[in-house]
């Protein structure tokens, strides 16, 4: 099979890889790694962020009182994250792949510092071909400080480590475009960067994990936005990762006319045809890190909105939220609270307030460290 991705990020959601009990579902596991281990061989490097921590510990379990959920996810996902990576390293090594466990927080995309050293730390794992098998590090994550879940982290590592692809592993086919449960719903096969499909959204969560769909649609438009191919995929069927790639590979050949349909359905976030630099990336995932937020006259806004190259002037600053140091994150709001972007300060907010309405002074937040939503 040919192949265009170098890189990619596969994220297994929970009810992919356990069983309606919560206990494993070796087989499916199993099935998943025969193609990892395929891709692998193929010179393809994978990043696998798993879920299945929780769940596996929780069928382990029988807490001696009642817990309440932060408890329950720290005691379960500990007990639970060894039988995972251990499950794992078992099956890799059959095939002689190396794992490596990676157990991150929010707080550690938090800096640009933090950031950078797992980048490095990922980036040499991959050099000597092991396989980085990623989690969030529930046991010691607090409810204000987590992922929504590991849709959004699968999305942050896609974007820090360059993947060409991000593969979002499910329980559903894709997004639909009505409740996947009613027969007359479609799986909708492509969405393109500005494309309202807000009224096709599910909200309901899914039964082991802690995000939905809708979740997985905004991770997945901002990781398209940035370069990145999405894809969204039902877990269960049989060799989906091997069966996109391939459908994937055909695309990139063929003209749409002559291609035919692929194997099962799927959904395909359309990729800008344009990557955003590696600071703008880490930008971009950075607003639940935010530590205040500047707003903008609408004079200014228009022009951070226009198609110009345009910084956050003083000039342009009617107010100030909350308290914040140089190089920190901050939102960047219109005067009524509607969201425009989130930036790098380059000064701090009583620097911001002074600053105020004034000219000639120089960006509180420059172009090169601004992402637009």
């Amino acid at each position: 099979m040919k192949h265009y991705f170098s890189r990619i990020v596969v994220k297994v959601g929970s009810n992919v890889l356990a069983r309606p009990d919560g206990t494993p579902d070796v087989t499916r596991m199993s099935a998943l790694v025969d193609q990892i281990a395929g891709l692998h061989r193929m010179g393809i490097e994978v990043i696998l962020v798993s879920s299945g921590a929780v769940a596996s510990g929780r069928s382990e379990l029988h807490p001696v009182r009642k817990l309440d959920c932060v408890d329950q996810r720290q005691l379960f996902s500990a007990v639970g994250q060894v039988k995972l990576i251990n499950r794992y390293y078992e099956l890799f090594r059959e095939y002689g792949i190396t794992v490596a466990q990676v157990l991150t927080m929010k707080e550690s995309f938090a800096t640009r510092r933090h950031y950078l050293n797992q980048k490095n730390c990922m980036a040499v794992m991959l050099e000597n071909g092991v396989l980085p098998v990623v989690n969030e590090n529930d046991t010691i994550a607090v409810s204000e400080l987590m992922f929504t879940d590991n849709d959004e982290l699968s999305g942050l590592i896609a974007s820090m480590m360059d993947a060409q692809a991000l593969l979002i592993l499910t329980n559903v086919d894709g997004i639909f475009d009505g409740p996947p449960s009613l027969p007359s719903s479609q799986v909708i096969r492509e969405i393109r960067s500005g494309e309202d499909i807000s009224g096709c959204i599910q909200t309901a969560r899914s039964g082991f994990g802690r995000g939905g769909m809708l979740t997985k649609t905004g991770i997945a438009r901002k990781v398209a936005d940035e370069g990145i191919a999405v894809f969204i995929a039902n877990g269960r069927r049989e060799n989906v990762l091997t069966e996109i790639l391939k459908y994937e590979a055909l695309r990139m050949e063929q003209n749409a006319p002559a291609l035919p349909d692929p194997p099962f359905a799927y959904t395909r976030f359309v990729p800008a045809a344009r990557s955003v630099s590696g600071v703008k990336k880490w930008i971009a995932h950075s607003e639940g890190f935010a530590k205040g937020a500047i707003y903008l006259n609408s004079q200014a806004a228009e022009l951070l909105l226009s198609d110009k190259a345009v910084s956050v002037l003083p000039v342009g600053v009617v107010a100030v939220g909350g308290e914040f140091e140089k190089d920190d994150i901050v939102r960047i709001l219109h005067a009524d609270g509607t969201p425009i972007g989130v930036g790098k300060t380059n000064f701090s907010s009583a620097e911001v307030r002074e600053a105020a309405g004034k000219h000639g002074k120089k960006p509180v937040v420059h172009y090169d460290y601004l992402y637009m939503e």
